[in-house]
C-alpha cells in the first residue's frame, strides 16, 4: 500500500526529533499504563521534577490493580512534594475505573480513555497515539506555541475555541502512519527549541515560519491576562509536648484534602499561654490562583501541663507525622527550620 504524503512541516520536526529526542523511560515504552502514569505526573509539572516520581510510582504501584487498590495515604505521600493532589486522587478514581468497567485491561481508544477521570483531550490523545498509535494530535502549550508561530495562528490561545482551533490544525498535519512518532515530535520541539525565547538562528524551520519571516516570534502565540492571584496568609504553630506534635488531617473539600499539617492559627491564641519562638518562613508559594504567604512558630508546651486540644487535632510523633503525605509549604518549612530539633525527624524524604 502507497503512503500518504507527510506534510513538510511534519517531516522537518519528525526528522529534528530523531536527532534531538531526550531519552525518557516512558518512550520506551507501548504500556498504555506506564504512559497514563507519565502524563498526569507532568501534568503542570518539568520533566526534571515528574522523573523520578514516575519510577517511584511505577515501582509502589507497577499494575493498574496495585494502584487501585492502594491505600489513598499511601498514594498521596508517594505524592508528596509534586502538588495539585486532585492529580492523584483522579488517578486512583481512574485506576479502580479500568477495574471496574474494563475488567482490569487499560482501555485501547482515545474515545475510551477519555472517560477516565481526570483525563482530558490531550491526555486522551497522548496516551491512544503512544499505546496504540491511534492518530489522535495532542495539543499543549508546546504545541499552541509552535503551531502558531509557525502557522502565524492568531486566535488566543486562553479562549474558549482555541483548542478547537489547533487540534483540527494539528490534526491535518499528524500522519496516519505514525501518529506517535509526530506527536512526540513536536512536543519535544516546543519544550527544546521552539520555547518562549527561541534561538531562531538553530531552528530548522525558520525558512517557512511565518512569525519568522514576519519578525512576530516574540508576539506568538496570542495569550490575554491571566486571571488576577489572590493572595492569603497561612500561619502555623508547631506545637510540641512530650516529644509529640499537635497535627491534623485536612478534612475539608480543597486541594489539600487528606494532607496533614501543624496548628493553622484561626483567630485568638489566648488558649496557647506560652512563649513562642519564630520559625523562619518558607518561600511564598505560588499556585495557578493564589500566593500563599505563610509564618510560623514553635512552640514547647510543659509536660505537665493538661493542654485542652482544639477539635480535629491530636499528638502524633514525629516519625509517624514524617510518614504522612504534607503539603509542598509545609514541607517548605520542615527543610528551611531543621535548627528546630523535633522538626530535624520530619524531614521530608521526597522533594
Amino acid at each position: 500500500m502507497q503512503k500518504s504524503p507527510i506534510h513538510p512541516f511534519s517531516a522537518t520536526i519528525m526528522a529534528w526529533y530523531v536527532e534531538h529526542q531526550r531519552e525518557l523511560p516512558w518512550r520506551q515504552t507501548k504500556d498504555p499504563y506506564a504512559i497514563w502514569l507519565s502524563e498526569i505526573i507532568l501534568q503542570q509539572t518539568r520533566v526534571a521534577q515528574g522523573l523520578p516520581y514516575y519510577e517511584r510510582l511505577l515501582a509502589a504501584f507497577p499494575t493498574v490493580r496495585d494502584l487501585a487498590e492502594a491505600p489513598e495515604a499511601l498514594l498521596l505521600r508517594l505524592w508528596q512534594g509534586l502538588g495539585y493532589y486532585s492529580r492523584a486522587r483522579n488517578l486512583q478514581k481512574a485506576a479502580q475505573m479500568v477495574m471496574r468497567d474494563f475488567a482490569g485491561d487499560f482501555p485501547r481508544t482515545y474515545d475510551e480513555i477519555i472517560t477516565l477521570p481526570g483525563v482530558g483531550p490531550y491526555t486522551a490523545a497522548a496516551i491512544a497515539s503512544f499505546a496504540f498509535n491511534e492518530a489522535k494530535a495532542v495539543v499543549d502549550g508546546n504545541v499552541f506555541r509552535v503551531l502558531s508561530r509557525v502557522f502565524e495562528v492568531e486566535t488566543d490561545i486562553v479562549s474558549s475555541s482555541a483548542r478547537g482551533v489547533f487540534t483540527s490544525l494539528a490534526q491535518s498535519l499528524i500522519p496516519s502512519e505514525d501518529p506517535a512518532g509526530f506527536n512526540q515530535s513536536i512536543m519535544e520541539f516546543g519544550a527544546l527549541q521552539c520555547t518562549p525565547a527561541p534561538d531562531c538562528s538553530v531552528c530548522p524551520l525558520r525558512v517557512s515560519c511565518a512569525a519568522f519571516s514576519a519578525s512576530r516570534v516574540a508576539e506568538l502565540p496570542v495569550k490575554s491576562k491571566k486571571t488576577k492571584v489572590k493572595e492569603i496568609q497561612m500561619d502555623y504553630l508547631v506545637i510540641e509536648q512530650k516529644g509529640q506534635l499537635l497535627v491534623r488531617e485536612r478534612t475539608e473539600n480543597g486541594i489539600w484534602k487528606g494532607l496533614w499539617e501543624f496548628y493553622l492559627i484561626e483567630g485568638s491564641l489566648e488558649w496557647l499561654p506560652f512563649p513562642r519562638q519564630t520559625l523562619k518562613s518558607p518561600p511564598v508559594h505560588q499556585l495557578s490562583h493564589r500566593k500563599i504567604n505563610c509564618e510560623a512558630w514553635h512552640v514547647q508546651v510543659p509536660d505537665n501541663f493538661d493542654l485542652e486540644i482544639p477539635a480535629g487535632y491530636g499528638w502524633m510523633s514525629p516519625t509517624e507525622f514524617e510518614s504522612k503525605g504534607k503539603p509542598v509549604l509545609l514541607l517548605n518549612l520542615i527543610t528551611d527550620n531543621l535548627d528546630c530539633p523535633i522538626l530535624q525527624d520530619i524531614s521530608p524524604a521526597y522533594l
